[in-house]
């Protein structure tokens, strides 16, 4: 049976992925400045988990009063509420600093006996109360968790391929965790612990796909060992073009009606991975072997030359 929409997919290309290497390196520059830039002057917005404080999801009868409510919450001694609409026009995503010294689960009961007293019909959908101390460790073993994960993929590319392929791999995430990061900072989009959740999915997508990368690399370094570096990689990436293609087409569309469908709770963590996905695929690219073609690699003298020069050679037949 044949899938009529994957014919339409070109057998053999012929880009150079290299010539443009530079050009994509003066844009990845650029944008990796920016975010850091973001990230100095606006900084994250952080979620409840990671600034502390209390969140309360509430519907009303009509539509939510988010000027009334923000003013509420002003009055009973909320310290920089926030007030916000989440998802339906009844709904309302409310969060604040209790009084320094309060009880929190104090200030939660007296904060929604107000309400309920001001707001006839008012419900409460969600509470949660995270307090500095707790904040403050998610945040830090969060990023540890992104620290450690990258060190474990240095190691393992390093044992399966080269020194260069590890440090060009690791170099080529952290550019993906920047400029997902520096996305986010300048959106405005929530940072809580699902967007640590998000952030590990994209390293572990994006290191597969330099994995995958390498692996083609390295096979055709075998069979072409007098060619140029540059040739091989170019004959590499034209060689797994239609796999990535299929691969982070169907990715994006398993994600899609999350992103679409799946309302504000479940739309940082699908907007991460998305974005992750598309810059990780990049980076794979003209990130990754851009740094292995400047640093070059050792073609080991147990490589069994299968081939000296690169040839056309006919496209392979479509299953």
């Amino acid at each position: 049976m044949r899938w009529p929409l994957i014919r339409f997919l070109p057998r053999q290309t012929h880009f150079k992925f290299v010539k443009w290497a530079p050009i994509a390196a003066a844009i990845s520059a650029v944008a990796v400045l920016a975010s850091f830039a973001s990230l100095a002057t606006l900084g994250l917005n952080l979620g409840i988990d990671f600034k502390g404080g209390i969140l309360i999801e509430v519907t009303t009868p009509g539509a939510a009063p988010l000027s009334g409510l923000r003013a509420s919450l002003a009055r009973h001694g909320a310290h920089d509420p926030e007030v916000q609409g989440f998802g339906a026009p009844d709904a309302a995503m409310l969060r604040f600093k209790p009084e320094a010294g309060r009880d929190p689960v104090q200030t939660v009961n007296g904060m929604r006996t107000s309400l309920a007293q001001e707001f006839p019909g008012i419900q409460f959908k969600r509470v949660e109360a995270v307090g500095p101390k707790v904040s403050g460790e998610l945040l830090k073993n969060g990023f540890l968790a992104l620290g450690v994960a990258l060190v474990l993929m240095l190691g393992y590319i390093w044992f399966r391929f080269q020194l260069q392929f590890g440090l060009g791999a690791v170099l080529a995430v952290l550019h993906d965790i920047v400029l997902t990061l520096g996305l986010l900072s300048v959106l405005r989009i929530e940072f809580s612990m699902t967007s640590i959740a998000a952030l590990l999915t994209v390293i572990g997508y994006s290191m597969n796909e330099k994995v995958i990368t390498f692996d083609r690399l390295r096979e055709n370094l075998r069979k072409y060992r007098r060619t140029p570096l540059r040739e091989v990689i170019d004959l590499s990436e034209n060689e797994r073009l239609s796999r990535t293609l299929i691969t982070g087409s169907t990715a994006l569309l398993a994600l899609a009606g999350a992103l679409i469908f799946g309302g504000p709770v479940l739309f940082p963590l699908v907007f991460t991975m998305v974005f992750g996905i598309l810059i990780g695929t990049y980076s794979s690219v003209y990130v990754a072997l851009p740094l292995v073609l400047v640093w070059g690699v050792r073609r080991g003298e147990d490589a069994v030359p299968l081939a000296t020069t690169i040839k056309s050679r006919p496209a392979p037949a479509r299953p």
